[in-house]
């Protein structure tokens, strides 16, 4: 059983820049993925209980990993 939930899901390079992804969770209500160098990242997933935590974490972590991320541009 893993205990830290970052050390749980593997993530590969940004599709845009082949920067590191990094997993985020947002003052405890939601999970997403963002690329430490240019900033692209994937929707935020939403949890309300603890059961919820890991799965939003895992939703965020697949969409990264298969290329479903967004990346604004410089002057967006």
């Amino acid at each position: 059983m893993v205990l830290n939930i970052y050390e749980e899901f593997h993530l590969q390079d940004c599709p845009f820049c082949g920067g590191a992804g990094l997993l985020e969770e947002e003052n405890g209500w939601c999970w997403y993925v963002m690329c430490v160098d240019c900033g692209a990242q994937t929707a935020h997933f939403e949890y309300r209980t603890p059961e919820e935590r890991r799965d939003a974490a895992q939703k965020a972590s697949h969409l990264w990993n298969i290329g479903k991320v967004v990346r604004g541009d410089i002057g967006e």
